[in-house]
């Protein structure tokens, strides 16, 4: 048996049928695409020209006060990020250590995530150096070297903690870290001041002639040595005393 033809399609009727059934969503969904790029577009030029003031702002400022300002005109964008650095250098220039660091403290948990987090860190550890606390700040170049150990901080918070412990006597501790700077930072610049501070701390051995004594007392106040007397001359006769006479 023949079989039937198929339906013919009027594709202008089908699609005039499904402009009126589904119009007013395709508009709707048309105008939010639209406002959505012009939103976006707007809000790029905005955070763009925001952005070059910042930077501008941050670029003439010279002192700690306007350092605050750009952080409070400019909040979120990356001149205000990197006016806390500057800021706390103001602040450590003037040494006002505590507030620097509180400002960098203030930097970190607004930024966990910015490239000059160990940056930060390294300026907190020096300025608790420079307020006595040795103890604090070693520990903190410590953690510095073990959670960055790829970065330039990495050998620069170990060469940091050779200081310390010099100072504290720690002399074996202290050859030991230079050791490892030379062994997995041997082409970077602070090998070689590693290398310099571990000839400063070399031990003194039994080969090595031990150093010269020298006189506490200055040579004009010293005693003067008595003169050397001439000995006798050899196989000369010695005078007999002669008798008196009666």
């Amino acid at each position: 048996m023949p079989t039937a033809p198929p339906p013919s399609r009027d594709v202008a009727l089908e699609t005039r049928f499904f402009w009126e059934r589904f119009q007013k969503p395709i508009i709707a969904a048309a105008i939010v695409v639209l406002l959505a790029a012009i939103a976006f577009t707007g809000y790029r030029f905005y955070s763009d020209r925001r952005a070059a003031a910042a930077s501008a702002a941050l670029a003439s400022a010279n002192t700690a006060q306007e350092y605050e300002q750009v952080i409070a005109r400019y909040p979120n964008t990356p001149a205000g990020a990197d006016a806390y650095i500057l800021l706390a250098e103001a602040q450590r220039k003037e040494s006002k250590f505590t507030e620097a660091n509180k400002t960098l403290e203030t930097f970190i948990a607004k930024y966990p995530k910015h490239e000059l987090l160990s940056t930060a860190k390294m300026a907190m550890a020096g300025n608790l150096d420079s307020m006595g606390k040795k103890d604090e700040a070693l520990a903190m170049y410590r953690q510095i070297a073990s959670d960055y150990p790829n970065s330039y901080a990495a050998p620069l918070a170990m060469l940091s903690q050779v200081y310390i412990l010099k100072a504290k006597n720690q002399n074996d501790e202290a050859r030991r870290i230079c050791e490892t700077i030379l062994t997995q930072f041997r082409t970077s610049f602070w090998a070689g001041e590693a290398m310099q501070q571990l000839r400063l701390l070399k031990p003194v051995t039994t080969s090595t002639p031990p150093p010269k004594a020298v006189p506490t007392i200055p040579p004009m106040l010293a005693p003067a040595a008595p003169a050397p007397q001439a000995p006798p001359a050899p196989n000369q006769p010695q005078s007999v005393p002669s008798p008196k006479k009666p």
